[in-house]
C-alpha cells in the first residue's frame, strides 16, 4: 500500500508543471483562475476562525448548488460552528458567494500533495469534513484519517465507468474508501458500487439536488423574461457542452419558426465561443446579458449569465438537458423538474443514470437520440398543450416525491 501511495504522490508531483500551465492557460480566458493561486498549494492569508469549523467541499457549480440545503442544515444544527466551503473552480466559488454571501468561509482546496494538504488542515483545523459526490483525493483522505478528523462522502455517486477505473487499483482504492467515517449515497446502485470499493457504513439517502428549492427572485425573473419573449414558445437547451450547440443549430430548421431557442452553455468561458458559432452561421441571435426584449426576428437567445438556471427553466416551455446528446454523461435534470418543466434528454446520461431513468419512468422526461429527434419532439409537445401540461405536472410530482435527502443525510453526518 505504501508503494501504491508513493507512486500516486510521485505521479502528482510529475504532473505539477502541467497543472500550473493549465491554470495559467485557463487564467488567460478566465482571469479568476489566476486569483488565490497560493490556496492551490495550501497557503492561506485569511485569519483562522476562532470558532469550531465544519468543512464542506463542493468542487464546482453543480456540487455547490447541491450543497445548499446541507450547509443550511449544518448551520442550524451547529450554530456555534463556522462553515468552510471549498471549491476547485472559480465558478463554484462564485456560486458559493451568490448562495451564502459572507455566511460561510470560502477557499480553494489545495492540490493533493501531502505538504499542501497538511498546510490546509493546519490552517483551518476542521472538526469534520464533508466531500460532495465524487471528490475523493487519496492524500487528503489519508491525512484526515491520520489526524482523527471525521470525513464523510455525501450525495455520493459512482458510475460503472468510475467503478471500472478504481477497480484497476483495487487494493489502493479499498484503502481510500475505507477511510471514510460514513457515506451517504444517492442510490442503491451507487451504494453497491461504493461498497465494492471498500466503503463501509454506506447509507442510501437520495439526491440532495431534489431539496434545492427555487428562489422567489428567480421565479419573478422568469415572469419578466416571459414578457420579453413576446408570447413566443420557448425551447431551452440547458448546460450544453462542446459540439452540442452545432448539432442544435443543424436541427433549428425543424422547429416551428415562432419557437425561440435559448442555449445556455455549461461553462461560462464558452459564451463567446458559442456566440461566434452563431455569427459564423449567420443566425440572428441576442444575448441574455443585453437585458432587453427579444426582437421578433431573433431565432436564438444566448444565455450568457450565471446563477439563473431556475429562471431559465421556469421561463421555458420545454427544457433539453445538455451533455447528453454527445457522450459527456449528461447534466442535472432535477432543477427543471422542480419548477414543473417537461424535460428532454439525449442518449448519454450515465452521470445521472438513476435520476434520468426514474424521470422517464415517471413520465416527467422523454429521451431523444439525436438533435433532429429533439427538435421534432419539442415541436410536437409545443403543438399539444394538453400533453405539455401533463408532462409538466408529472415533472413537478417527480421532484416532490424524491425530496428529503438532506434530512436523511444529516442522520449520517454525526460526530
Amino acid at each position: 500500500m505504501l508503494a501504491a501511495r508513493g507512486f500516486y504522490t510521485a505521479l502528482m508531483y510529475a504532473l505539477l508543471p502541467i497543472a500550473v500551465a493549465h491554470l495559467a492557460w485557463r487564467a488567460r480566458r478566465e482571469p479568476e483562475y489566476g486569483e488565490h493561486m497560493s490556496e492551490r498549494f495550501g497557503r492561506y492569508s485569511s485569519v483562522r476562525s476562532a470558532r469550531p469549523l465544519i468543512w464542506v467541499h463542493a468542487v464546482s457549480v453543480g456540487e455547490t448548488r447541491a450543497a445548499e440545503p446541507l450547509v443550511r442544515s449544518l448551520r442550524t444544527r451547529h450554530p456555534d460552528h463556522d462553515i468552510l466551503l471549498t471549491h476547485m473552480t472559480p465558478t463554484g466559488r462564485r456560486a458559493g458567494e451568490m448562495l451564502f454571501g459572507d455566511g460561510v468561509i470560502r477557499a480553494y482546496l489545495p492540490f493533493d500533495y501531502p505538504a499542501a494538504v497538511a498546510r490546509f488542515l493546519d490552517h483551518y483545523r476542521p472538526r469534520a469534513g464533508v466531500l460532495l459526490e465524487t471528490e475523493v483525493w487519496p492524500n487528503l483522505v489519508r491525512a484526515c484519517k491520520a489526524r482523527g478528523i471525521p470525513l464523510y462522502l455525501a450525495n455520493a455517486r459512482l458510475s460503472d465507468k468510475s467503478l471500472r477505473r478504481y477497480s484497476r487499483v483495487a487494493k489502493f482504492s479499498r484503502h481510500i474508501f475505507r477511510a471514510f467515517t460514513a457515506v451517504a449515497a444517492q442510490s442503491v446502485d451507487d451504494a453497491q458500487r461504493l461498497r465494492q470499493l471498500g466503503a463501509t457504513n454506506v447509507v442510501v439517502t437520495g439526491n440532495l439536488k431534489f431539496d434545492v428549492a427555487p428562489k422567489v427572485e428567480q421565479l419573478d425573473l422568469a415572469r419578466v423574461w416571459r414578457e420579453r419573449y413576446g408570447g413566443r414558445a420557448l425551447l431551452l437547451a440547458a448546460s450544453t457542452r462542446e459540439g452540442e450547440e452545432a448539432l442544435l443549430l443543424d436541427a433549428l430548421a425543424l422547429l416551428p419558426t415562432d419557437v425561440l431557442l435559448v442555449i445556455v452553455p455549461r461553462h461560462p468561458q464558452r459564451f463567446d465561443e458559442v456566440a461566434a458559432l452563431f455569427e459564423k452561421r449567420g443566425i440572428a441571435y441576442q444575448r441574455r446579458s443585453a437585458d432587453k426584449p427579444v426582437a421578433a426576428d431573433i431565432r436564438v437567445l444566448l444565455g450568457d449569465s450565471m446563477g439563473e438556471m431556475f429562471a431559465y427553466y421556469a421561463a421555458c416551455d420545454v427544457a433539453f438537458i445538455g451533455g447528453s446528446l454527445l457522450p459527456f454523461g449528461g447534466q442535472n435534470l432535477i432543477e427543471a423538474c422542480a419548477v414543473g418543466t417537461p424535460v428532454l434528454i439525449g442518449p448519454h446520461t450515465y452521470n445521472f443514470a438513476e435520476a434520468a431513468d426514474k424521470a422517464i419512468e415517471a413520465g416527467a422526461a422523454l429521451r431523444v437520440d439525436t438533435a433532429e429527434a429533439l427538435a421534432r419532439t419539442a415541436g410536437q409537445l409545443l403543438a399539444d398543450p394538453e400533453m405539455l401540461q401533463d408532462i409538466g405536472r408529472r415533472s413537478h410530482e417527480f421532484s416532490r416525491l424524491h425530496q428529503g435527502a438532506t434530512k436523511r443525510a444529516m442522520e449520517v453526518l454525526k460526530w
